[in-house]
């Protein structure tokens, strides 16, 4: 089964708001939205939507962001996605269960990522840096503390500027490819991976 959330169709809220608590605060005299979201999670108190979000992720064997990149990272919507829904007690606690121990160790994480920019520009020798720079932050610093094992990502450089062909090419590649993701192993989590030796 494929359970789908199109943020911009929900309307989700990026923000991390006080209205994200339902209730009283833990401390009202002083705001924490980490302390505060992470007393939440634990009253089941969070926002319906952060709920709905965290059941799909709770039901899900492999999570796929798709997204265009913006400035080398997610659209904001999708950032608020994670600030709100990967809270403390939720996907991590500090400071026995993050990184391999994270709450979502027996999911699979995958960025499927469109690029403005061409292949070339995301090499070491291109002005943009090798891709992996970027994602060191996404995959390393979010899902893989979360718990998630990554798999690759799958890139798709420059969509809006190739050819109608070369478009039905990275498609049929990308369907290709989930047709056997469930075989892939994840890429290891290590700095080696991401900048090399």
């Amino acid at each position: 089964m494929v359970t789908v959330s199109d943020l911009y169709a929900m309307d989700f809220e990026p923000r991390a708001i006080r209205k994200d608590i339902i209730g009283d605060l833990s401390n009202p005299e002083v705001f924490n939205y980490g302390v505060e979201t992470y007393e939440a999670y634990k009253k089941k108190s969070l926002a319906s939507d952060i709920i709905d979000e965290q059941k799909k992720v709770r039901e899900a064997d492999l999570v796929i962001f798709q997204f265009p990149l913006y400035w080398f990272s997610v659209p904001a919507i999708l950032k608020g996605w994670m600030d709100r829904v990967l809270c403390q007690g939720f996907a991590f606690d500090i400071p026995e269960f993050f990184y391999n121990s994270g709450f979502l160790k027996d999911k699979l994480a995958l960025l499927s990522v469109t690029t403005g920019g061409t292949a070339e520009l995301y090499t070491k020798a291109g002005v943009s840096g090798d891709f992996r720079y970027f994602l060191w932050p996404l995959q390393h610093g979010t899902l893989h503390f979360c718990g998630f094992k990554v798999l690759a990502p799958q890139l798709s450089f420059a969509p809006e500027f190739v050819s109608e062909e070369e478009r039905k090419g990275m498609v049929a590649s990308w369907a290709q490819r989930l047709k056997t993701v469930w075989e892939e192993e994840p890429i290891p989590c290590m700095p080696s991976w991401y900048f090399g030796q």
